[in-house]
């Protein structure tokens, strides 16, 4: 497994007024895990408008409703667990080398609209940061408390 690289990809830590976290439960999954926007990054796209491509893709909120403040200084990384290697991307990949962004979100809760033409999520909520790394599939849990660390000082 180790021989395979890591799929490019991005991922937004959107935080409302309040500092709480936007996550989202996956349509194809029946874990009760929870998880912010993330995906892979297109050829010949920038990380930082994948991100915001992705954001709205699967939350439908529009890029005009959200102000980038930051970004993880370098890439971040997670190992799929062995079972899953051959299931996911095709088993071309071992996890994801991702680029965080720290957002604030500028709208309403009325902005989110899960029922996009991509849909990812069957239900979203607003979370403490402090509780991602607890409600995220175990193998990415490292990966969360690393952007919670990365970000700790926007989320006081």
């Amino acid at each position: 497994m180790s021989e395979l690289p890591y799929r490019p990809g991005v991922g937004v830590m959107l935080l409302n007024r309040q500092r709480h976290v936007f996550v989202g439960q996956r349509i194809d999954s029946t874990a009760e895990a929870w998880q912010m926007p993330q995906g892979g990054i297109d050829k010949g796209e920038e990380p930082r408008a994948t991100a915001l491509r992705e954001m709205e893709e699967e939350t439908g909120i529009a890029p005009r409703l959200v102000e980038i403040v930051t970004e993880t200084p370098g890439w971040l990384t997670y190992d799929l667990p062995e079972d899953l290697v051959g299931k996911l991307w095709k088993g071309r990949y071992r996890g994801q080398r991702q680029k965080w962004y720290l957002a604030r979100f500028l709208g309403a809760d009325s902005d989110v609209n899960l029922a996009t033409s991509h849909p990812e999520f069957r239900a979203w909520k607003w979370a403490s940061a402090q509780e991602l790394p607890h409600m995220i599939v175990p193998f990415k849990r490292r990966l969360y408390a690393d952007i919670v660390e990365a970000f700790g000082d926007w989320l006081k």
